[in-house]
């Protein structure tokens, strides 16, 4: 059985404040022209395919079109709720989808939604579980076991998912696969992407371990965890600089049949092109508007400009996106910036007059000393201001 992968469509984003809409159209477009290529019997969405609970109108008619374009392919479609997403919103009408080949899980209620297909080796178990906190745990314990003295204890979101699996009743002879939306430990994140503070939305890939493969979402960069066949697939587009040097791709599966608890499988994955890349360009002002600079670039393509000059450019940027129309961030790195950057060591603050406090943040942000006549203008300002100068006195 082929499976295509996918999740983190975030349809409705801004990046920057640039709508990424005719970008995530043209993906999906190349997406529908890939499903028809690899011709997979199942495509998986991990979770978040919109940026926020409420999403436009636009995107969600970006992706009523693009469902309805799988619908009418051979092609059963998973689809879960992810972090970004309303649950409920987005599992609205399931149960008359699910019908048509295109399964929706949203919120956990204690149950995970199970999907069986079949293919020449047998069936093939399709687990659904929705984004999940350890809170979502304990409300179903505290209504499931509210007649019950001993309550399973949900600590950690390794606690939560472990709790869900063992409820699953997962039959190990079968091929399983499962569709999560989670952070597994040690895996690499992107700055588009939530951080938690102390890695508390951990989990260990071992509580996957009954699965032959876990579609997992939340991470915009492909990789595979620290276990086999646990495996993000990654954002179809870039979302942040952090992501510029990354390669989008999706995720194809073949399952096949299972021999002594293990099942033979082949992982690939085919690069996606988007309609604008994401690249981060640094030099001076004259290099990157010569000619022989940018006559080799994709100027069309999403910018982090970043000027090594000394002095700012009055106008930069107006100039720039004469040549690179979109600019998406504009910054400085020189000694000025550099320095104002860096954080002050206040320890010794105590012991420095204001006027030596002064002279080290002028410094800092205009990477030169102050002159003598704004030195002595400085301390007549700070002696009025103490009420040190002869005047007060």
């Amino acid at each position: 059985m082929r499976i295509m992968h996918l999740s983190d469509l975030h349809l409705g984003k801004r990046v920057n404040e640039f709508s990424m809409l005719e970008d995530q159209r043209y993906i999906l477009e190349r997406i529908t022209e890939m499903i028809e290529e690899e011709k997979p019997q199942a495509v998986v969405i991990a979770g978040d395919i919109y940026d926020k609970p409420l999403p436009p109108a636009e995107a969600v008619q970006l992706f009523d079109s693009f469902l309805t374009g799988l619908e009418e392919k051979d092609v059963d479609v998973f689809i879960i709720s992810g972090n970004h997403d309303s649950a409920e919103r987005l599992s609205f009408g399931a149960s008359i989808m699910d019908k048509r080949g295109i399964h929706f899980a949203g919120g956990y209620d204690g149950s995970v939604h199970r999907v069986i297909l079949q293919d020449d080796y047998g069936e093939v178990c399709f687990y659904m579980l929705p984004f999940l906190k350890p809170s979502h745990v304990r409300a179903f314990i505290e209504k499931e076991y509210a007649d019950s003295g001993e309550k399973p204890v949900i600590e950690s979101y390794t606690d939560a998912v472990r709790f869900a699996v063992g409820r699953m009743g997962i039959d190990r002879s079968r091929r399983n696969v499962l569709i999560a939306h989670q952070f597994c430990t040690g895996s690499e994140r992107s700055e588009s992407e939530e951080i938690t503070v102390g890695g508390i939305d951990n989990v260990d890939a071992s509580v996957f371990e009954a699965f032959d493969y876990t579609a997992l979402g939340h991470l915009h960069g492909p990789q595979d965890t620290t276990s086999s066949g646990v495996r993000y697939c990654g954002s179809p587009l870039k979302y942040s600089f952090s992501e510029a040097d990354q390669k989008k791709s999706v995720t194809l599966i073949d399952l096949g049949a299972k021999k002594d608890g293990v099942c033979v499988g082949n992982i690939r994955t085919r690069e996606l092109a988007p309609l604008r890349d994401m690249k981060v360009i640094r030099g001076s002002f004259s290099q990157l508007t010569g000619r022989e600079y940018y006559e080799y670039i994709d100027t069309d393509s999403y910018m982090r400009v970043i000027l090594t000059d000394e002095e700012d450019i009055i106008g930069a940027l107006q100039d720039l996106r004469a040549i690179y129309p979109n600019i998406m961030r504009l910054e400085y790195d020189n000694i000025r910036t550099r320095a104002f950057s860096e954080t002050p060591d206040a320890s010794d603050a105590d012991s420095r007059t204001p006027l030596e406090i002064f002279e080290g943040l002028y410094e800092r942000q205009n990477g030169k000393p102050m002159s003598e006549d704004q030195t002595v203008l400085l301390q007549g300002l700070i002696d009025k201001v103490w009420g040190t100068d002869d005047e007060t006195a």
